[in-house]
C-alpha cells in the first residue's frame, strides 16, 4: 500500500494553499505488496477485534494515545472506552498487531455460509470476434494459450464466439462441440433461446488441468466469418448475414450465464473480450459514422465530439456485470475507429483493463495477458480515506464507483498491484493547522478486499484429486495510518513537493476538462496552471518585484532556480501538452488511442506516468559500461554526447539506438549477458504492460520512432503546427504569460 503525497509538509492554511499555486492532494497504490519506502505490512489475524472510533470510525493505530481503560483517536482527538477483551489482548503484542505497527495487514472471517458453501475456483471466459481476420484469430490464439500457461491448477475456463451468432464450446469430452445462438439483428433483440438451454453452464467451464490441450484444439478449429461464404446460389444472402460483429448482447448474455453461479461456483469471474473492430449489429451496436472530416467542416470541437459515449449501454452493461460478479477486459487489436469512448466503461467500471493494438505484426497481446493472468489481484474491494478534523477529501479519480449510500467510500471491482487512485484535498474552515497545538495532519486509509488463495499442494487425506481443486477464499483488511508534517512558510512548502505526484493529480485534472469541455480546454487549464504556480513562485520569492520587471520579461524565473523539487514541472508540462492524450485530432490524434491513453493514464502509479510522460533517455559507452544516468529529449543531447549507444524507456516502448558514428565493431544488437540487456529485462519484468522493445542502427534504419520522442527542439515531428514550439520558446512564453498575469 503505497501512499505518495503532493506535498510531504502540508500546508498550513487556505491562504498558504491557494498563494502556493501547487495541488494538495495524494497517489494511493492499496494492493501494493509493500509501502513507497519498501516497508512490508504486518500480518495477522483479527481484522474485526481492531478498536474503532465512535466518532469517525477510524481504527486504532499506533499514534493513538493509550490510557489503562480508554483510548484518543488519532483522526479526529475522541476519546474512546476500551472493553476488557480488547485490554487483554493489548496486553500481548503478538495478538494486536495494530498496537505494533501503523501498516497493518488482517484476515477478517468470513460469514459461516459464505465459507462452507463458496467453492471459489476461479472463472475465465475468453470471448473472441469471428467478423475479424486470419492474423486476429492467429494472435488471439497465441494469447489464449499463454493464457492457459498462466492459470493455476483447478480454474475453470470457457470458449466463446460471437459474430452474427454465439457460439459456445464444450472441450470436455473427447472432440469440442460448439453450439450456435443466432443474435437478432435489431438494436433491441433479445435472444430466441437461453444459453443455459443450448448448453448447461458445467459443459461450458471446462478444468484447465484436464482439458489444457482439447482447448488448444478448440482454438485451431476458428475461422473468421469472411472465410465462411460458401459457392451455393445463396453467397448473397451469406454475405449480409456474415457481416456481423454482435458484441453488445453477446456480453449481455454471458453476464447472465455466468451470474446464475456468483457466489456458489465462484467468487469473480473474468472475461477477456477480444475485439477487432466496431459492434456493428444487435443491441449495443455503435454508429462510427460520427469520425470523419464532417467536424472540421461544420466547425466543430472534434475532440468534444469524440470523446463522449454515443450510447449508455456498455455504462449500464458494466453496472450488471458488477452484480453479476464478472469483470471484463476489452483487448481491440484494431486500426479502425472502434469508439472505445462508448466500450471503455465495461472494462474500466467492471474493475477490468482496455488493451489497444493498432496491428496483430508487433503486438505484445500474449506477454499481456500472460502477465495480467500471472499476477496477484484483489476483488471486491472497499477503500476509505480518512483525514484528521482541519481537512478533508475533495475529488477523488481512478477506475472505482462512489458507494451510493456513505461518503468518501470507494469501491473496487477488482485491482492488482499496480492500481493506482488518487484524492485531492480542502481545508474544513479557514483556521488550517492551528500553530499552538502540537497535533500533525493525520490520514488513514482501509482497504478491505478479497483473495483466492490456491489449494495446499499437498493433500491431507488419501483422496487427493477432490480436495486439489478447492481454493480457499479470504477477506483482509489492510490499514495504514500516517502523518504529515506541516510548512511553516513557502520555502518549507515548495522544499517538500513530490513532482511525479503534482503530474498524477494534474493528469486526473485534464482528462477530466477533456471529457466535459474538449481537449482545447485541457490544455488550457495545464497552461495556466503552470503559469500561476510560476507567477505565485516568483511572489512568494519576490525575484520579480514589480519595480524591476522589464517588458521582456527576463526577470521572471521560469525554471524554478531557487526550488530543485520544482525544477522537472515545466519539462513535465512542456512534455504533457505535446502527448498524444492532449494533440488535436487534426494533428493525426486517433480518438479511440486518446481514450486508451486516458485509462491507462489515469491508473498508473506516479513513477510509471512520469516516465509515460517524459521518457528517460541514458547513454552506454558499449552495452556493458553505462555513459550517462539522464539526458534530456533533445538532438542536442545526442550531438553532444560522445556516447554511441542510447536507451529510451518510454514505458510502451523501449529504444535502443546506435547512433550513425557508433563504432562498426560494438556488437548490434546487445548481447543479452550485456549490462543494457540486463536493465531492458529488469525494466520489462516491474513493468504492467509488456513494453514494445525496438533496435535501431542510424545512418542504415530508420530513425523517424527515435526522433519522434526528442520533443524539446521547434517542430520536432516536422508538422509545422503552431503548438510545435521547443521547450526554450515554450519558457518564453510562460514568462510572457506570467508578465501579464501579474500586471
Amino acid at each position: 500500500m503505497a501512499v505518495r503525497a503532493t506535498v510531504l509538509r502540508f500546508p498550513s492554511e487556505p491562504d498558504a494553499q491557494e498563494s502556493s499555486g501547487l495541488p494538495w492532494g495524494v497517489t494511493v497504490t492499496p494492493f501494493a505488496a509493500k509501502d513507497e519506502n519498501g516497508n512490508s505490512p504486518l500480518y495477522g489475524s483479527g481484522g474485526d477485534l481492531i478498536p474503532r472510533c465512535e466518532n469517525c470510525w477510524a481504527y486504532y493505530n499506533t499514534y493513538c494515545d493509550q490510557e489503562q481503560w480508554a483510548w484518543t483517536c488519532a483522526i479526529c482527538g475522541t476519546l474512546n472506552g476500551l472493553s476488557s477483551e480488547t485490554i487483554a489482548r493489548h496486553a500481548n503484542p503478538e495478538s494486536s498487531p495494530e498496537t505494533m505497527s501503523s501498516f497493518v495487514d488482517l484476515e477478517l472471517p468470513l460469514d459461516g455460509a459464505e465459507e462452507e458453501d463458496m467453492q471459489a475456483r476461479p472463472v475465465y471466459v475468453a470471448a473472441i470476434d469471428l467478423a475479424s481476420s486470419e492474423e486476429f484469430l492467429e494472435l488471439t490464439k497465441s494469447a489464449l494459450l499463454a493464457a492457459l500457461e498462466a492459470l493455476a491448477p483447478g480454474s475453470l475456463f470457457g470458449l466463446a464466439t460471437f459474430s452474427h451468432k454465439l457460439g459456445l464450446y464444450d472441450v470436455q469430452g473427447p472432440i469440442p462441440v460448439v453450439k450456435n445462438v443466432f443474435l437478432p439483428a435489431d438494436s433491441d433483440g433479445t435472444l430466441s433461446i437461453e444459453l443455459e438451454d443450448a448448453m448447461p453452464l458445467f459443459s461450458f467451464l471446462a478444468p484447465v488441468e484436464t482439458c489444457k490441450d482439447r482447448i488448444a484444439s478448440a482454438l485451431e478449429t476458428l475461422r473468421p466469418t469472411s472465410s465462411w461464404a460458401g459457392t451455393g446460389g445463396e453467397q448473397g444472402l451469406d454475405r449480409i448475414l456474415l457481416g456481423g460483429r454482435g458484441f453488445g448482447l453477446a456480453m449481455e448474455s454471458l453476464i447472465s450465464y455466468l451470474g446464475s453461479e456468483h457466489g456458489n461456483t465462484f467468487a469473480l469471474a473474468r472475461i477477456f473480450a477480444f475485439l477487432s473492430g466496431p459492434p456493428d449489429y444487435g443491441p449495443g451496436q455503435l454508429d462510427t459514422r460520427r469520425y470523419g472530416e464532417q467536424y472540421a467542416s461544420r466547425g466543430e470541437d472534434a475532440e468534444l465530439a469524440l470523446l463522449p459515449e454515443q450510447t449508455p449501454f456498455y455504462k449500464d452493461l458494466a453496472a450488471v456485470a458488477v452484480q453479476a460478479g464478472v469483470c471484463i477486459d476489452i483487448l481491440a487489436v484494431t486500426n479502425e475507429y472502434t469508439d472505445l469512448a462508448s466500450l471503455k466503461f465495461l472494462s474500466i467500471d467492471s474493475g477490468g483493463s482496455l488493451f489497444l493494438y493498432p496491428n496483430t505484426d508487433d503486438s505484445t497481446l500474449p506477454q499481456d495477458m500472460y502477465r495480467m493472468l500471472s499476477r496477484p489481484y484483489a476483488f471486491n474491494c472497499v477503500m476509505r480515506l480518512r483525514t484528521s478534523t482541519e481537512f478533508k477529501t475533495g475529488n477523488s479519480y481512478g477506475h472505482f464507483f462512489p458507494d451510493p449510500q456513505y461518503e468518501n467510500v470507494q469501491h473496487v471491482i477488482c485491482c492488482d498491484s499496480y492500481a493506482t487512485y488518487a484524492y485531492d484535498f480542502d481545508f474544513v474552515n479557514n483556521d488550517g493547522f492551528a500553530r499552538h497545538t502540537s497535533e500533525l495532519p493525520m490520514l488513514q486509509l482501509a482497504f478491505q478486499y478479497t483473495v483466492v488463495v490456491p489449494p495446499e499442494e499437498h493433500s491431507t487425506t488419501g483422496s487427493g484429486l477432490t480436495s486439489r481443486s478447492k481454493y480457499i477464499i479470504k477477506r483482509r483488511l489492510r490499514i495504514r495510518t500516517m502523518q504529515f508534517g506541516v510548512a511553516r512558510n513557502f520555502n518549507e512548502l515548495y522544499d517538500s513537493v513530490d513532482p511525479e505526484v503534482v503530474l498524477s493529480i494534474l493528469v486526473h485534472k485534464v482528462i477530466l476538462a477533456s471529457l466535459s469541455e474538449g481537449v482545447r480546454e485541457g490544455r488550457m487549464l495545464l497552461h495556466d496552471w503552470l503559469v500561476i504556480l510560476t507567477a505565485q513562485y516568483n511572489d512568494v520569492c519576490k525575484i520579480a518585484s514589480s519595480e524591476f520587471r522589464s517588458s521582456t520579461g527576463s526577470l521572471i524565473d521560469v525554471t524554478f532556480s531557487q526550488c530543485p523539487q520544482l525544477q522537472a514541472l515545466p519539462r513535465l508540462v512542456f512534455a504533457l501538452l505535446r502527448n498524444p492524450l492532449l494533440r488535436f485530432h487534426e494533428e493525426g490524434i486517433h480518438p479511440d488511442y486518446r481514450i486508451y491513453l486516458q485509462c491507462l493514464f489515469s491508473g498508473l502509479e506516479p513513477g510509471s506516468l512520469h516516465r509515460a510522460i517524459y521518457p528517460l533517455l541514458t547513454s552506454y559507452a558499449n552495452p556493458d559500461k553505462l555513459a550517462y544516468p539522464r539526458h534530456s529529449l533533445s538532438r542536442a543531447a545526442l550531438m553532444t554526447s560522445e556516447s554511441p549507444i542510447f536507451f529510451l524507456d518510454a514505458f510502451t516502448i523501449l529504444i535502443v539506438f546506435y547512433s550513425s558514428t557508433a563504432d562498426p565493431t560494438l556488437p548490434y544488437p546487445p548481447p543479452h549477458d550485456c549490462l543494457l540487456r540486463r536493465t531492458i529485462n529488469k525494466v520489462k519484468q516491474e513493468r504492467s504492460i509488456t513494453p514494445r522493445l525496438m533496435f535501431i542502427r542510424g545512418g542504415q534504419e530508420d530513425a523517424s520512432v527515435f526522433e519522434s520522442y526528442l520533443i524539446e527542439e521547434q517542430d520536432v515531428d516536422g508538422g509545422g503546427f503552431a503548438n510545435a514550439m521547443g521547450f526554450v520558446s515554450f519558457l518564453e512564453e510562460i514568462s510572457q504569460s506570467v508578465l501579464e498575469y501579474m500586471k
